[in-house]
């Protein structure tokens, strides 16, 4: 059961009261949308900045691996945080550090500073959790679905549309650097917006944070992370691959051990063997999966020159963008804009239902039929949709198993 902030009212209230709660809701948006471009915008342009800094492919990669590394270190922890804390503070704090990240993006012309700068970009990905547990506190229970599948439909449009962005920056033979100032304006704007806009409640958690499970499960998940990124490079069946792989696993275990036994552990394992939160996870781990292949995979398939690999458009960046992904991108957040609508009337897990089989349908055309420009877009419009529909119903199900002052960790 969702449980009533000191911001909330069991109904909609004052006209005045509504306008505020959809200027938060915007202002959030605009917050996740940060994380959206951070997330993708890199992607596209590792080729120009490994020409432009005079690297290797295989280092400028970790621009991208070292970013995936420290969100997963981090995230659960700034989770807590902001479930002990006042949000308001945690989520300015971390909109700083990812500032300051961009901008030292923006101006180093060295490799190793930039994936330093990728790292403090990393703490992003605890603003969508953090979001969530704000509207939790402010939002009332009848209107949370809504307000959720806004956030979930931005954080779907803003990968897609930071796509289309870096296309237009970088046509021709554009500095990388753009990218990384465009990223440092627009997080200079949302720090203002979320200054003005959200509400300074008191803090509503009570308790410590579980240091030694922060350690363990940053360092279990950034090792198992560590092998599915650079297994391609050093070789699946390579020492480094496979140690790596099972030192994370043998970590995570004895951090689920660790974890059972603590008086306050930093996630509570009987919330996450719940059967609803053990199967929503699985979910996001798929939904995830299918917004790196809509967006990424995608953008690389109609790239590949068709006479050197008998598939593939050629497509340039800006191409890829604007006439392949921008469809999908725009059908899939209209579809999160009324998917609220659905989850209040049937529940998230009819709507994550639904938004599955249209995932199924768009990766097998993409997988049966490629051969047309408009295939590509339809597939991709379906894998939106997919996506679109899953970001909003996970979190959906999440806020309903858990207690409010769990919100952000879990």
């Amino acid at each position: 059961m969702y449980q009533r902030g000191p911001g909330q009212s069991g109904t909609a209230g004052h006209p005045a009261r509504s306008r505020r709660r959809g200027l938060l809701v915007v202002t959030l948006g605009l917050v996740v949308l940060t994380v959206a471009v951070l997330q993708t915008a890199v992607v596209p342009i590792l080729g120009v900045i490994a020409d432009q800094l005079g690297a290797s492919d295989v280092a400028v990669s970790w621009a991208v691996t070292a970013n995936l590394l420290a969100a997963a270190a981090a995230t659960p922890l700034i989770g807590r945080l902001a479930d002990l804390h006042r949000k308001k503070r945690v989520l300015l704090i971390v909109l700083v550090v990812v500032l300051i990240g961009s901008l030292l993006a923006a101006t180093t012309s060295s490799l190793p500073l930039l994936i330093a700068a990728r790292v403090l970009q990393a703490t992003s990905y605890a603003l969508y959790p953090i979001s969530i547990a704000i509207l939790r506190e402010e939002i009332p229970e009848d209107r949370m679905g809504s307000a959720m599948s806004v956030l979930s439909g931005t954080l779907g449009f803003g990968g897609g549309a930071g796509l289309v962005v870096v296309g237009l920056l970088m046509s021709g033979d554009a500095d990388y650097h753009r990218v990384f100032w465009l990223s440092t304006g627009f997080t200079a704007a949302v720090l203002v917006a979320a200054a003005v806009v959200v509400p300074d409640r008191p803090r509503s958690g009570s308790g410590g944070i579980d240091w030694l499970g922060a350690l363990g499960l940053a360092a279990g998940l950034s090792a198992v992370l560590l092998a599915l990124t650079q297994g391609t490079t050093w070789g699946w069946a390579s020492a480094g691959t496979i140690g790596s792989a099972c030192g994370g696993l043998v970590v995570l275990i004895g951090w689920w051990l660790w974890e059972r036994r603590a008086a306050r552990p930093l996630v509570s394992i009987r919330m996450l063997t719940q059967r609803t939160m053990l199967f929503t996870n699985l979910a996001t781990i798929s939904v995830g999966m299918g917004l790196y292949f809509a967006f990424l995979g995608i953008t690389q398939f109609v790239q590949i020159p068709h006479d050197v690999a008998g598939y593939g458009f050629g497509a340039s960046v800006l191409e890829a963008s604007v006439l392949y992904l921008l469809p999908g991108a725009l059908a899939g957040f209209v579809v999160a804009l009324i998917s609220g609508r659905f989850i209040d009337r049937f529940g998230a897990k009819p709507v994550l239902m639904v938004g599955a089989a249209a995932g199924i349908a768009g990766f097998l055309f993409i997988a049966l039929a490629h051969s047309a420009v408009w295939q590509v877009i339809t597939a991709n419009v379906l894998a939106n949709v997919y996506i679109s529909l899953g970001y909003g119903a996970l979190p959906a199900l999440v806020v309903s198993e858990v207690d409010a002052a769990q919100t952000g960790v879990a």
